[in-house]
């Protein structure tokens, strides 16, 4: 399995590409970027916490306080944009 932030140069085309992967393995269901995942009602908020945990381990960065609201994992765009903030964060730390 190859590892999407190996060289740190994540782009919101691989992340959005990554996570809708993940998101067809798990539910089954190919999503447009900007789908509400929860207001589909094919998603749960306990499944928020395996996307947290999924972005976390994928992508090499630490969700904490206040990114850790639903908003943020409401839609491939949302988790996309949350991904690219928080590596570079990490990489200007």
């Amino acid at each position: 399995m190859s590892n999407p932030t190996a060289d740190r140069q994540l782009t919101a085309e691989g992340v959005a590409a990554e996570l809708q992967k993940f998101l067809r393995e798990r539910t089954k269901t190919d999503w447009e970027p900007d789908t509400d995942l929860f207001a589909s009602g094919s998603v749960s908020s306990m499944f928020a916490m395996e996307l947290v945990v999924h972005v976390e381990q994928t992508f090499k960065v630490a969700i904490a306080g206040p990114d850790l609201k639903i908003d943020n994992f409401r839609t491939v765009n949302a988790m996309t944009a949350l991904v690219l903030r928080l590596a570079r964060a990490d990489d200007t730390a």
